[in-house]
C-alpha cells in the first residue's frame, strides 16, 4: 500500500476541528467505517455544550413527544412515501380537536413535553383552520411545544392560502407554534427532487422556509433521507447546502438581526441534523436500499462536515434499538424522542417501539448519562 501523506493531514485537520471541503469530504467517505467513526467521535466531543452542567459530552440527551400526523391526505404522491392518501381514499382522515386533546393528553401523562405535528399537503385546509388549531392546543397545554409543519408544508401553504410564507411562519407563531421540524428535507439537490417528488418545494423554497423561520426567531431542525436515486456527491452537496444555510443564521443571530423569541427558547438556527436511509417497503420509488453500514457511514460524515450543527440526533426509528445505540460512537449525542406514536415510517414497513426505561438503559450501556431535554436543549432531569 502506497502512504498518501494528504490523506494523513487530512485526518489530523479532522481530529483538530478544521473545516473540510466536499473534496475531502469525498476522501473520508471511503475511509474504513470504523476509522471514520473514531473521526466522528472525536468532532462530537469538540462540540460538547459548554452549559449542561459540567457533564459535557458524557451526556446523550432524549426527548419524550409523540409524532401526530394531523391529516394523510396530500396532493404531492411523493414516491417514497406509504402514508399519504387521496381524498377519496377510503382511509383519509383528519384530525380533530378531540382526538388531538386526546392524544397530547397522554403525552403530557407520560412526561412528554411536545408533540411533532405534520401532515399532508391537503389543499382544502383553510389558514384558519390552523390557527384555531394551534390556539387551540396552547390554550389547552401551555407547556407543551409544538414543533410542526415541515417546510414543503409551508410552501404549500402559500400556494393554498395565496400568502407570502414569511406571514404565514410569523402568523402561525403568533397562534402557538412554537418550532419547524426538517420534515421533507430527502435530498436538497433539484434532480434528485425532481425524480422523487416533482410536485414537492424545490431545493430553494425548502431553505427559504428555514431562512425566513430563522429571521423570525425559531428553531428548526434539518434531515436527510439517502440511499435512493441520489450519488455520492449529491449527499454532500446537501450537507453543504445545510452548512451554509446554517453560518447564515448563525451569523444573522451573532449581529442581533434575528428576531427574539424568549430566553429559555433560543432558535434562530438549526438545533439538531437527523438522517436516515430510504425504507422501501410499500412505496412506489424502486429504488435499491441501503443497509446499516450505509447509515452509519452518512452520519460520521455528517458530524465532521456539520461543524456548526451541534446536536446530531440518532435515527432509531428506521435503524433499530442496537444499530440507534451505535450510531451514538458515530457522531450523534442525542437519541431523539421515544416516539409515542410514529406513522410516516411505519407505513414503509419499519417498526420499532422504546420506552423512556429502554433509552435510558440504552444510552447508559454505551458509557453516557440519559438526559431528557426539550426541543431546545434544556435539560429537564
Amino acid at each position: 500500500m502506497i502512504y498518501d501523506q494528504s490523506l494523513d493531514d487530512l485526518r489530523q485537520r479532522v481530529w483538530n476541528g478544521e473545516r473540510i471541503n466536499a473534496e475531502e469530504a469525498r476522501r473520508l467517505y471511503h475511509l474504513p467505517l470504523e476509522e471514520l467513526g473514531v473521526l466522528a467521535d472525536r468532532r462530537r466531543q469538540l462540540a460538547k455544550e459548554p452549559d449542561f452542567d459540567g457533564h459535557g459530552n458524557d451526556i446523550v440527551t432524549y426527548i419524550v413527544d409523540r409524532n401526530i400526523n394531523y391529516t394523510n391526505i396530500c396532493n404531492v404522491y411523493c414516491k417514497f412515501c406509504a402514508f399519504w392518501r387521496s381524498e377519496k381514499a377510503d382511509d383519509a382522515y383528519v384530525i380533530s380537536h378531540e382526538e388531538i386533546d386526546q392524544k397530547i393528553q397522554e403525552t403530557v401523562d407520560l412526561g412528554g413535553t411536545q408533540i411533532l405535528m405534520q401532515g399532508g399537503h391537503h389543499p382544502k385546509l383553510t389558514k384558519q383552520w390552523y390557527l384555531d388549531l394551534l390556539s387551540h392546543i396552547r390554550d389547552k397545554f401551555p407547556t407543551v411545544n409544538v414543533h410542526a409543519f415541515s417546510p414543503s408544508e409551508f410552501v404549500a401553504f402559500s400556494e393554498f392560502f395565496d400568502e407570502p410564507v414569511e406571514q404565514i411562519i410569523r402568523d402561525f407563531r403568533d397562534a402557538g407554534l412554537g418550532s419547524i421540524p426538517g420534515g421533507g428535507g430527502e435530498i436538497l439537490v433539484d434532480r434528485v427532487r425532481n425524480r422523487i417528488s416533482p410536485l414537492k418545494a424545490m431545493t430553494g423554497d425548502w431553505l427559504g422556509v428555514m431562512d425566513t423561520a430563522h429571521r423570525l426567531g425559531l428553531a428548526t431542525t434539518i434531515t436527510m433521507m439517502f440511499g435512493h436515486v441520489e450519488t455520492l456527491d449529491e449527499r454532500i452537496e446537501h450537507l453543504e447546502c445545510t452548512r451554509r444555510q446554517q453560518d447564515a443564521s448563525l451569523a444573522r443571530l451573532k449581529s442581533g438581526e434575528t428576531e427574539p423569541f424568549t430566553a429559555d427558547k433560543p432558535g434562530g438556527c438549526f438545533s439538531a441534523f437527523i438522517c436516515w436511509n430510504f425504507q422501501a417497503e410499500n412505496t412506489k420509488l424502486k429504488a435499491p436500499t441501503v443497509g446499516a453500514n450505509e447509515y452509519l457511514r452518512m452520519q460520521a460524515l455528517a458530524r465532521i462536515y456539520l461543524d456548526n450543527i451541534r446536536n446530531i440526533q440518532s435515527s432509531w426509528v428506521t435503524q433499530g434499538l442496537e444499530i440507534g445505540q451505535i450510531a451514538l460512537k458515530y457522531g450523534a449525542n442525542d437519541f431523539g424522542s421515544i416516539m409515542i406514536e410514529e406513522n410516516v415510517v411505519s407505513k414503509a414497513g419499519t417498526t420499532f417501539r422504546m420506552g423512556v426505561e429502554d433509552m435510558q438503559r440504552l444510552i447508559s450501556d454505551i458509557g453516557y448519562e440519559p438526559y431528557q431535554r426539550d426541543n431546545w436543549y434544556n435539560l429537564l432531569n
